[in-house]
């Protein structure tokens, strides 16, 4: 399975997470609140669902944030998106602040969409990308422009992010892929998943879209950032990671950060990363204003 199939965090419209677990079995303490909300989505001909963090200081500061978009991991059920709690603390702990959306990726019977546009009703890369993006800034103190944008996403989330970036570059400043893939794939990660044609295909493999990678890259105000890492023992993704981070430097695309790490594909991995991984991110996009 290429994603942590997350139970459930909590029922209800509104929630306050004080004391909990994380998926990686660390205790957890949010100062923040974390809420559950969604919109019809004409993309999908239905409810996009997502959960939402919000700092500790949001209802009193006046401020506007950044936000971190998180894609899950697929196969998925249609409530995976509420397990936003490991990233908020991760957040938390990285010293800076922002918004994170948790995005709905699955529903009942279309449990691995691979976050593409598949035709109408099942277009999850522009319900992501555009309605929901449109939606958060909306209803929420965004930073809403580029520099306040970040999409991180594990395992076919990370191929999400990845895919959504360089299809949609002036709408998201800082993407990070952690053990994710480049090219759609089957449920169990094993093989390329036919989308139809080769028009397609090309479309959702981001090997035939190392163009695309530059351009993305030579956005100013701020500079893209782009980071994807791996762990050692990953056997489904770690030889097309270094496969991908070996193609961007052939093509003299230098300014990538990509990082192998001991471990597995699990949220042991993760975990141990990500603070790290998102202050990173953070520290380039814009700040809370």
């Amino acid at each position: 399975m290429r994603g942590m199939r997350w139970l459930a965090a909590a029922a209800g419209i509104f929630a306050i997470l004080v004391l909990g677990t994380t998926p990686d079995g660390r205790a957890s303490s949010l100062q923040g609140t974390i809420a559950y909300s969604g919109f019809y989505s004409t993309a999908i001909r239905g409810t996009m669902h997502y959960a939402v963090y919000v700092p500790p200081d949001y209802a009193t500061s006046g401020k506007r944030y950044p936000v971190v978009y998180f894609l899950h991991g697929l196969p998925a059920n249609a409530t995976t998106y509420r397990n936003v709690q490991q990233v908020a603390q991760a957040v938390e702990q990285s010293g800076h602040e922002a918004i994170v959306v948790s995005v709905q990726g699955a529903r009942a019977g279309e449990t691995d969409p691979e976050w593409l546009d598949a035709g109408p009703g099942h277009d999850w890369e522009t319900a992501t990308a555009v309605q929901l993006v449109s939606t958060i800034d909306n209803r929420y103190r965004t930073i809403a422009q580029r520099a306040g944008r970040l999409l991180i996403g594990i395992s076919a989330g990370g191929y999400g992010a990845t895919m959504i970036a360089l299809h949609h570059p002036s709408t998201f400043a800082v993407v990070e892929s952690w053990s994710g893939y480049f090219h759609a794939t089957t449920p169990d990660g094993t093989a390329p998943l036919d989308l139809g044609s080769e028009e397609a295909n090309d479309w959702a493999n981001a090997h035939k879209l190392i163009p695309n990678v530059k351009r993305m890259l030579s956005l100013d105000a701020p500079k893209t950032y782009f980071a994807f890492y791996v762990g050692t023992n990953d056997s489904l993704f770690r030889t097309e990671n270094e496969q991908f981070y070996a193609q961007l430097r052939k093509a003299g695309i230098y300014r990538v950060v990509f990082e192998i790490y001991k471990g597995a594909h699990d949220w042991s991995l993760w975990g141990a990363h990500d603070s790290q991984w998102l202050g990173a991110g953070l520290a380039v996009a814009a700040k809370p204003v």
